[in-house]
């Protein structure tokens, strides 16, 4: 039953209890006048009874001291032929045995079965010299009083649903003046979670509820504030990452480039000047070279992954597709398409730099992950944002995905320049989805 209530609209739970109450009411009523009627029937047919016996005895008097009774008793008669609640019912006849409950009129069956009404007829005995000649016999008519009760109980009922329909109109109003404004409230306050704080939410209803989207409006301004506060706190950082990998990678390549160099040259030395070619396989001099080779190629990947110089020296067009060319080398067997706005070039520092890394991670994690034969790559400038889609018909995703450190640098740096990034499924292909806002961005 409580989660029946809880399932109800707020319309029907003003309702439910209108409507009961009339019907309660309406039972009310009829045990009522179950109650009540029996004792009213005899308290109105009271004084009936009454007039029967005193007619009876007045009868019997006047037949006892008559020289002739049977012309007495016949005038009598005769002046009671007239129909009427008191009547004289000469014996043997038939209608000596009457209903005293007789009433007539268009009242239903069940109604007056509900009034139990009571046996009120009564039957006085006429007498000449001892003789039993006829009965006074009282015979109420109640259809009057029946269709007086049915009338006033029509007349409840009729007042009961006039109320009832009115009450339900006026829930019906001014529930609906309530619960408009909640909807909007709610659609507010469900674009505030999606991260849209610019449309305000209309101040109507009650002043309660009015007093809430003003609260609303005031938290949605907040939010906005605080959210662009962060996405420069964050742009700042992400900035501030930017500068110390550029200078860690210049340290690298300043210090680490020419000592791995010496090495290389020192271990050449060190070699047989009179061989010619490389020094000879398990030699100390090609051990050390080859490691000096595996630490300057291990040198050259941190130096991409810290600071890609394509993008300064090339542009990002050139950068991308340099990074497509790379994953079709270590993937023979993969196909890749691609689609890339040669726009891209004009884009700002941090923008382009955002750019590269988000499509620098996607293909990475599709060619250590995914497992995949295609792999397709879009980069478009379109109604004033970048969209940059990864797919590809690897293995997907896998069940409780938790971003990794790649993916989850990604998503700041899409969160710093008020950007969107999605992975799904979708056909049959994973696939990465970014946008990013040209606010920050140079005009195009």
């Amino acid at each position: 039953m409580p989660r029946l209530w809880n399932r109800l609209s707020l319309r029907a739970r003003l309702l439910l209890p209108m409507a009961a109450m009339v019907i309660g009411g309406l039972l009310l009523g009829g045990l009522a006048l179950q109650t009540f009627s029996p004792e009213q029937f005899e308290n109105e047919n009271a004084q009936g009874a009454r007039s029967a016996e005193l007619v009876a005895d007045a009868l019997n008097a006047a037949l006892a001291a008559a020289d002739n009774p049977q012309q007495t008793l016949d005038a009598f008669a005769g002046a009671l032929r007239m129909p009427a609640a008191i009547a004289f019912v000469p014996s043997g006849s038939e209608r000596q045995r009457v209903a005293s409950d007789t009433y007539r009129g268009g009242v239903p069956a069940w109604f007056t079965a509900l009034l139990q009404i009571p046996e009120l007829g009564s039957t006085h005995p006429v007498e000449i010299r001892t003789a039993h000649v006829g009965d006074i016999v009282f015979r109420p008519d109640l259809s009057a009083e029946v269709l007086e009760k049915w009338v006033g109980f029509l007349v409840i009922a009729a007042s009961s649903a006039a109320l009832m329909l009115l009450a339900g109109l006026s829930a019906y109003f001014t529930t609906g003046t309530a619960l408009c404004p909640l909807a909007q409230l709610g659609a507010g306050l469900t674009r505030m979670r999606n991260g849209v704080y610019d449309i305000a939410i209309p101040l109507a209803g009650p002043p309660e509820i009015r007093k809430s989207c003003a609260e609303a409006n005031e938290l949605a301004a907040t939010l906005k504030r605080l959210s662009r506060d962060n996405r420069d706190l964050l742009r700042k950082l992400v900035a501030v990452q930017d500068d110390e990998r550029r200078e860690l990678a210049r340290e690298l390549h300043d210090e680490i480039g020419p000592l791995l160099f010496a090495i290389r040259a020192n271990a050449t030395a060190l070699s047989d000047p009179d061989a010619e070619g490389p020094p000879d396989p398990g030699s100390p001099a090609h051990g050390i070279l080859s490691a000096t080779e595996a630490l300057q190629q291990a040198n050259r990947r941190v130096l991409e992954g810290l600071s890609p110089v394509y993008v300064a020296e090339l542009g990002l067009t050139a950068s991308v597709q340099a990074v497509l060319r790379n994953a079709q080398s270590q993937a023979p067997g993969l196909g890749v398409t691609s689609r890339i706005d040669p726009r891209l070039n004009v884009l700002d520092g941090l923008l382009s730099q955002t750019t590269y890394r988000v499509i620098q991670e996607g293909v990475t994690n599709v060619l250590r992950h995914a497992q995949a034969t295609t792999m397709g790559v879009m980069v478009t400038v379109n109604g004033g944002q970048i969209e940059i889609e990864i797919s590809d018909d690897g293995i997907g995703l896998r069940q409780n995905l938790t971003f990794g450190r790649g993916l989850t640098g990604m998503h700041e740096r899409v969160r710093a320049l008020d950007g969107e990034l999605h992975l799904l499924r979708e056909q049959g292909r994973t696939i990465v989805r970014c946008r990013l806002p040209l606010d920050h961005a140079v005009v195009l």
